[in-house]
């Protein structure tokens, strides 16, 4: 089973020239959705197939060219392989925790390539699952280092996807710009958004009545890349802060799960600060 995912200009046809295009490679289509964007006049589509001998390879030196033609991007992978993650993590675990009992219980189909943290906090954890974990201590002096051997480790495991699970360190504009769309953050979301290290303190004194928590894609500008998942859930006077963030810690652990298991159906096109979920 193979999954294509492509964008485009919007122009008519282009389903049917999609589809047209496997069925001559005598491709199944098993599912497929698209959307045409007013906001951006794009088109976007996702097909999961089947090809013959399970081999998509006459499939894509047919469709490169019908690519180019209609200014296609476009990629195709394989539905069973696993996405290449690394996951990075300070000291709250609850986010790394919830993920290392999806992956280990095959509800996220990734290939956890190392956890890197600041901290030793989690060191047993990661340890105890037979994974490797990275201790990168961070000073402002030392920021540039531990990038460049972030860098190397990306480089050498393969990693394609890189997991921010309540990673509280921000990454420079080059290392954002060199991996968009690569980089999946959690950040606890109230309105109004409270700043600081105690934004549940603060909610509490200003009495919000709901709480959540978004999962997005990094960009330089700092928790504003395109939203990918978000969870809430009402609140009242009664909610303690504590309260709040153990409820909060929840939220934060379902969306961003959610929002790795979109990145790794393939279902995730981001364009222009924004994304489209098919």
């Amino acid at each position: 089973m193979y999954i294509l995912s492509l964008s485009c200009p919007d122009q008519m046809g282009l389903v049917a020239i999609v589809a047209s295009s496997l069925m001559d490679a005598q491709c199944n289509i098993e599912e497929a959705a698209q959307f045409n964007d007013p906001l951006s006049g794009r088109f976007f589509m996702r097909v999961m197939f089947t090809a013959p001998d399970n081999n998509a390879v006459p499939f894509q030196g047919a469709f490169q060219t019908l690519a180019q033609k209609h200014q296609m991007e476009w990629q195709i992978h394989e539905k069973r392989e696993a996405v290449k993650t690394l996951i990075m993590v300070s000291q709250w675990d609850h986010c790394l925790n919830d993920l290392l009992y999806r992956w280990r219980t095959d509800h996220l189909n990734i290939d956890i390539t190392g956890v890197i943290s600041n901290h030793e906090n989690s060191r047993d954890l990661v340890e105890g699952r037979e994974l490797s974990f990275h201790h990168m201590p961070i000073t402002p002096d030392t920021k540039s280092e531990q990038e460049k051997n972030i860098r190397n480790l990306i480089n050498e495991t393969g990693t394609e996807l890189i997991i921010l699970a309540r990673y509280m360190q921000i990454l420079s504009n080059e290392f954002c710009r060199d991996y968009e769309g690569r980089i999946i953050n959690i950040h606890h979301s109230f309105l109004p958004g409270f700043k600081g290290a105690k934004p549940y303190a603060q909610a509490y004194e200003r009495g919000v009545k709901v709480i959540g928590a978004t999962a997005h894609f990094v960009t330089a500008d700092l928790d504003e890349g395109p939203i990918i998942t978000q969870q809430v859930t009402s609140i009242d006077h009664s909610y303690t802060p504590d309260r709040m963030q153990s409820l909060g810690r929840d939220l934060e652990a379902q969306s961003l799960a959610r929002a790795v298991e979109l990145y790794t159906e393939r279902r995730i096109f981001s364009w222009e600060g924004r994304t489209i979920i098919l």
